[in-house]
């Protein structure tokens, strides 16, 4: 028992579908058998002839009835077959592109776009020269400009020293020519033809020119006064007044100036002469 046992367990498995392909096989050579007996019977088959014969004999014989003629089928038109709805050829689909075209086309964009990279910066580096060419040019004409104005100032102080020392020289020689003409006092040392200051009474003449002026009605206590540099032209004018000291009363300090700008016009000197500059006090109480 367990022998047989054993063995049935090395027999092999059956074959699946073993059935399903015997059917299929009957099923075939039955369809080839239908398919070659059609085709003998095909060809066995002997067309229909129609033969007429007319006969005479020497003896009289009576004919027999005429046969009727028999109506032969006639064969069916061939049926013509409508002709095949034709099928729309298929669109092409384009082939996919090898690799090697991929990667072709994939380092010609690269190439180009390093060419791109390449111009701009190439552009950028022109542009900051250019910048850099314009920064330069522009501090050339600066450089320049200043250098012309230096010259220019070197120029205009040498010409006033070359005025100031050629007015030196005609004073001398002014002076040296006209010594007979002095009005310097007997024991003056001096120079000049005549004394540059004013003389004693010409301050007196000044404040009783400007006073009268004055619009001034606040008490103050004390005398403070208030020193103006007056300067003046050949014929008197007042150029400008400027407040050298100040009284500590900017009120006082107003009135003089607005007094000497009424004023407008110095009188001249006993020697007929009006100083260019001087400093004139002015008191409240004077």
């Amino acid at each position: 028992m367990l022998a047989a046992t054993d063995r049935l367990d090395f027999v092999p498995p059956p074959a699946p579908g073993l059935v399903r392909a015997l059917a299929l096989a009957v099923l075939a050579h039955a369809f080839l058998l239908a398919a070659l007996t059609w085709g003998v019977h095909w060809k066995r088959e002997a067309a229909t002839l129609s033969v007429e014969a007319e006969l005479w004999s020497a003896l009289p014989q009576e004919a027999a009835p005429q046969a009727l003629e028999v109506a032969l089928p006639v064969a069916p038109e061939p049926v013509t077959a409508a002709p095949p709805t034709p099928v729309p050829e298929p669109v092409p689909v384009p082939a996919e592109p090898a690799k090697v075209d991929i990667a072709i086309e994939q380092e010609k964009l690269r190439l180009k776009k390093l060419k791109e990279k390449e111009l701009l910066e190439k552009k950028r580096l022109q542009e900051k020269e250019k910048e850099k060419q314009q920064k330069e040019r522009q501090a050339a004409e600066e450089k320049k400009k200043v250098e012309l104005e230096k010259q220019r100032k070197q120029a205009l102080l040498a010409k006033q020293e070359a005025q100031r020392i050629e007015a030196q020289r005609s004073d001398n020689l002014k002076r040296i020519a006209g010594l007979a003409g002095a009005s310097g006092a007997p024991d003056a040392k001096g120079t000049a033809l005549r004394s540059s200051g004013p003389s004693g009474s010409y301050a007196g003449r000044i404040s009783a020119r400007i006073k009268p002026n004055i619009v001034f009605t606040e008490e103050i206590a004390g005398n403070p006064v208030a020193d103006v540099e007056v300067r003046s032209a050949p014929n008197g004018t007042i150029l400008s007044r400027k407040l050298i000291k100040s009284s500590g009363l900017k009120a006082w300090d107003d009135a003089v100036l607005k007094a000497i700008d009424k004023t407008e016009k110095l009188p001249p000197d006993t020697d007929g002469q009006v100083p260019a500059a001087m400093i004139i006090g002015f008191r409240p109480k004077d």
